[in-house]
């Protein structure tokens, strides 16, 4: 459905895309992640044909990126597009026109996005009583009305509280329940690990880890990592190291690498003599493997 092959772009000497490369299929959902700056703003532009590209190629739906293939792709930005005064009805009536919608065939679209989003009920609601949940469950509608066959849904949870996110993220399923491929930007991890079928880390401008998730934590030789709370850090250290285990530090937290799964007994006995305050288990999550790969050495 989307195709990226060696897409450059500057702004004057500072280089934002460096041969960024990237293929999504038809139905996927495909997480893309990277910090401020990273180059996820630029890349949705040039897809979106708002922007050109230095150098490089876009294709969507086999066709290269311009006016033809605005249509094919529905955007569900960080900021609401809607006008706030006007009815969930009304703002799906306006876009729809742009896209070319009239008569029956506006009035079905609405009437599908509405339900889709769960917010038929509200149809003649003015957008500004809905609420922040609803508002994005909206922004998404707007996007769907032309029925794009690419979705673009960047940050969509960003500042809801967690029923709220759960709301977008059940939809999200829905949508690649029905074949449409989505391209979710975010900086929740937990959202792109729960979400993605495949997720794509960006860092300076190019693509620098990619895959499932299971394909993702081979980039981490551990089985589980164990978060250790205690007043003897540097024992702790050695103690780890001399049993095969990799320090890491995620925030103020110590942690260690376990090349093979251990019971808790077993971690416990590996400290012995020494006081340990806490001690957590936890698996390789999205955010370990995300800090190894962006803090790694270009």
């Amino acid at each position: 459905m989307l195709r990226i092959e060696t897409l450059n772009k500057s702004y004057g000497d500072r280089a934002v895309l460096q041969d960024l490369t990237l293929h999504i299929p038809p139905g996927e959902v495909y997480g893309l992640l990277g910090s401020n700056g990273a180059g996820k703003t630029t890349t949705i532009n040039i897809i979106c044909n708002l922007l050109k590209a230095d150098r490089g190629t876009i294709l969507i739906d086999n066709q290269p990126v311009s006016n033809a293939t605005q249509p094919l792709i529905g955007i569900a930005p960080q900021e609401n597009l809607l006008y706030k005064t006007l009815t969930c009805e009304e703002n799906l009536q306006f876009f729809g026109r742009i896209y070319g919608l009239r008569g029956r065939s506006l009035h079905q679209q609405v009437e599908k996005c509405l339900d889709a989003v769960h917010l038929a009920s509200r149809a003649r609601s003015p957008v500004e009583t809905l609420s922040g949940g609803m508002q994005r469950r909206m922004n998404i509608a707007v996007a769907l009305v032309h029925q794009p066959k690419l979705v673009i849904l960047d940050e969509p949870t960003t500042g809801l509280d967690i029923e709220a996110r759960y709301e977008i993220w059940e939809l999200i399923r829905t949508l690649q329940q029905q074949g449409i491929t989505v391209l979710l930007t975010t900086h929740l991890l937990d959202e792109a690990e729960r979400l993605s079928s495949r997720i794509g880390i960006l860092k300076g401008g190019r693509i620098v880890a990619e895959g499932s998730m299971e394909q993702l934590r081979q980039r981490i030789p551990a089985q589980e990592i164990v978060i250790v709370e205690t007043a003897d850090e540097q024992q702790a250290i050695a103690r780890a190291q001399a049993h095969g285990f990799t320090e890491r530090r995620y925030g103020n937290d110590l942690a260690f690498w376990l090349p093979e799964p251990l019971e808790l007994q077993e971690i416990i006995a590996r400290f012995d003599g020494i006081t340990l305050k806490s001690i957590a288990r936890q698996p390789v999550r999205l955010e370990h493997i995300y800090i190894e790969v962006t803090q790694a050495e270009p």
